[in-house]
């Protein structure tokens, strides 16, 4: 059936209520087929790819990248039908290759786009499908007028100039550095990338802001004090950062907080590290200190399940969880996420180092996906990667326990009677005193503690 459709903005997980139009890759006027991908979103937390549920030809984008779209929101309109895609313009994508050469050197034809939202890192290029990349809105062109958001004309600004060859595409970057780019007020087009196939990288953007000069118009808002710094820089409060916030303030004032903080010699456990380390059963796998606390959290949830529990405010009850869905917070150039390891109490100390190192690598790309940010139940947060000893971490929202582990010192100690230098851990617990009783969370800590200070204790548990 022919006519103009319009595709609203899906919930993409877990009652979602916006995301950010990352990057288009599609134009007015270019025609797209079913599960093309159309666009890039971000998230809370996540990066998606948003594939076309039809075909047709594309007659209005509703957004311009760095806005912000309601979930139900109209994204983009699409004209469908066989007379739509007969009179698409002879300059529309094509199959076979786009502006932005999807078609390889080689020949190759591109993957078949997925039929679902697809995560992808900051660091991907995406090339699941044919699209032609578009050019930034122009500074008049409307959000939701039906007007296309590419924009015409020679790129100005200071910087360099961008190569003939990149004129009709987007320019190519990833979402941190078009970031970055937005907060100092370059425009992209007039910087010419040193990245891979012309990738704009950040010390891309920083070399720009260098080189630019300021406009006379917002000198005196942007010129920066005798110190070189600018007075102020304003970065909006989006995707992660906003979901981070908003999930904090509802924790700390909901949850009533009690932390308590526990100092052990974990000699033993980094002894026994250092010893898994030389082994050769062990090689190939990067287990550390974080992995043991993890595995001792599991084992001491088992024992004080209160710890491991959930508080049902509708229906005016306690859950506790049979199993450890363990969060593991990583801090990411997004912010801070807590992807999940599901049934962590299951797995041994080297399924466990795997399974944190996967996930940190996964959080780090952006490539976490919403399910895996979903369900945990009691939450490890590492702050002694930054030198730091103790804090007061805040709960995730609907658990009951946040354990932080402080930077592992050498330092004089009491040991066996006499002073000797040990290497030394804080503890940092938080916990829900609805769920969790002092006693309850002193035992917990006390047992992780003893974990760390005699790891052999294990086999007792």
């Amino acid at each position: 059936m022919s006519g103009v459709r319009a595709f609203a903005l899906p919930d993409l997980g877990e009652g979602l209520t916006e995301s950010e139009l990352v990057a288009w890759r599609v134009s007015v006027g270019d025609r797209i087929e079913l599960n093309q991908i159309v666009a890039d979103v971000e998230t809370a937390k996540a990066v998606v790819e948003l594939p076309s549920p039809f075909a047709g030809v594309i007659t209005a984008l509703h957004a311009e990248p760095g806005q912000t779209v309601e979930v139900g929101a109209p994204l983009f309109s699409c004209e469908t039908g066989d007379a739509a895609v007969a009179d698409a313009p002879a300059g529309g994508a094509s199959k076979d290759a786009d502006a932005s050469g999807v078609a390889d050197a080689a020949g190759e034809a591109p993957e078949e786009p997925d039929r679902e939202p697809t995560l992808v890192g900051y660091g991907a290029t995406a090339d699941r499908g044919p699209r032609r990349r578009q050019r930034p809105a122009s500074p008049g062109a409307g959000a939701g007028g039906g007007t296309s958001v590419a924009g015409s004309g020679a790129a100005s600004g200071a910087g360099p100039v961008v190569a003939p060859s990149r004129r009709g595409e987007r320019p190519r970057s990833t979402p941190p550095v078009r970031r970055l780019a937005r907060e100092l007020g370059l425009d992209l087009e007039a910087i010419e990338g040193t990245g891979e196939r012309g990738l704009i990288t950040r010390d891309d953007v920083e070399r720009a802001a260098t080189a630019a000069p300021i406009p006379a118009t917002e000198a005196s808002a942007t010129a920066p004090p005798a110190g070189g710094r600018p007075a102020e820089t304003r970065i909006p409060i989006r995707g992660v950062r906003k979901h981070t916030a908003a999930a904090m303030v509802r924790s700390a004032f909901t949850a009533p907080h009690v932390t308590e903080f526990l100092t052990v010699d974990v000699t033993a456990t980094m002894d026994l590290l250092r010893g898994i380390r030389e082994d050769r059963e062990f090689a190939g796998h990067r287990i550390t200190p974080l992995a043991i606390v993890a595995k001792a959290v599991c084992l001491a949830a088992a024992r004080t399940p209160e710890v491991n529990a959930r508080w049902d405010e509708e229906a005016q009850e306690i859950v506790q969880f049979g199993g450890v869905n363990l969060g593991i917070a990583a801090a990411t150039e997004r912010g801070l996420v807590v992807p999940v390891i599901p049934g962590a109490e299951r797995m041994t100390l080297v399924q466990l180092a795997d399974a944190i190192g996967a996930l940190a690598e996964t959080a780090r790309a952006g490539r976490t996906s919403p399910a895996e940010l979903s369900g945990g139940t009691i939450s490890i947060t590492n702050i002694g990667v930054f030198g730091i000893d103790a804090g007061t971490p805040i709960l995730n929202p609907g658990e009951a326990a946040i354990l932080a582990t402080g930077q592992v010192r050498r330092q004089p100690w009491e040991h066996r009677g006499e002073i000797a230098l040990r290497e030394v851990m804080t503890l940092s617990l938080s916990f829900d005193h609805r769920l969790v009783d002092g006693a309850q969370g002193s035992r917990f800590l006390g047992d992780v503690g003893r974990l760390l200070r005699e790891p052999g204790l294990a086999l007792t548990m």
